[in-house]
């Protein structure tokens, strides 16, 4: 039996059907490559905006505790200390402030007795002089429990004044204040007051050309007084700082934090920049 005989490709046709399956192919090879380069782009952005974000965040809530008086900025850690409220040359290191401990103020004794740690009132009328200040409508002891829970002292705390002026306490009772000494004769006393027992510091480390801040470290946990030194206690708050710019007044705080984020294995980076005004 002679078999039917059947169309087929030509060898001409095959090669054009093979040409434009490569064609076809190396443009969906193309768009699969720039949809993963896209999605690595997008990752590394997400990246540097969220942690920047995150290291803003946490700057504030520290920040909202402010003193007054106390905020200041360093060229260096090693440099002079000057009032936030000074001209500053943009390019500083090192934002430091005392925080007044808002643990144990917003804190209360029992369900009862709903006195809190500190009041932030002190009667006047009282003081004759000597180390003792009474604070109605406080507990001390649960400051100073608080305190200690915490990884401070009680004994390392201080009260701060309205016109800046602050003493150390030693401790205290359910609603007195002791003072490591007497206020100095003359000296105004006020009667409000804000307790601290730690300042803190936002500082710049290991600066590169490319990290002109490098990794960025919160310092606590050392005298909570303007322009004391700075301890040794720190936590890393964000690496990759490519930019810590501050400026402020008394009243607000301008904080403006960049990070520098690689994308792949190459020289490549993005830039996410952040700011926050805080009062």
């Amino acid at each position: 039996m002679i078999g039917q005989m059947r169309k087929a490709l030509s060898m001409l046709e095959l090669i054009f059907v093979i040409v434009i399956l490569g064609i076809v192919a190396s443009i969906g090879a193309d768009i699969i490559a720039q949809t993963y380069e896209s999605y690595i782009v997008q990752r590394a952005q997400y990246r540097a905006t969220s942690k920047t974000e995150l290291a803003l965040t946490q700057i504030a809530n520290r920040l909202r505790y402010a003193i007054p008086r106390t905020v200041g900025f360093r060229a260096d850690v090693n440099q002079s200390f000057h009032y936030i409220t000074e001209p500053n040359s943009g390019n500083d290191k090192v934002l430091q402030w005392v925080s007044y401990d808002g643990d144990s103020f917003e804190a209360i004794s029992t369900a009862n007795d709903r006195l809190p740690g500190w009041s932030g009132f002190c009667d006047i009328s009282t003081y004759n002089g000597g180390t003792t200040l009474s604070t109605p409508g406080s507990n001390m002891q649960l400051t100073s429990t608080i305190v200690t829970n915490l990884g401070g002292s009680i004994g390392s705390a201080r009260i701060h004044f309205p016109n800046g002026k602050s003493y150390q306490i030693s401790g205290g009772g359910y609603d007195y204040i002791d003072l490591n000494a007497s206020i100095p004769t003359g000296e105004r006393i006020y009667e409000r007051y804000k307790l601290a027992w730690s300042s803190y510091a936002l500082v710049c480390e290991n600066s590169t050309t490319d990290y002109a801040c490098g990794d960025l470290f919160l310092y606590y946990n050392f005298t909570p007084e303007a322009n004391a030194t700075l301890g040794s206690t720190k936590s890393l708050l964000l690496r990759g700082v490519s930019n810590f710019r501050f400026k402020g007044s008394e009243g607000s705080l301008r904080i403006k934090i960049c990070r520098k984020e690689r994308v792949g294995y190459d020289n490549d980076a993005i830039h996410a920049c952040k700011e926050k005004v805080i009062f």
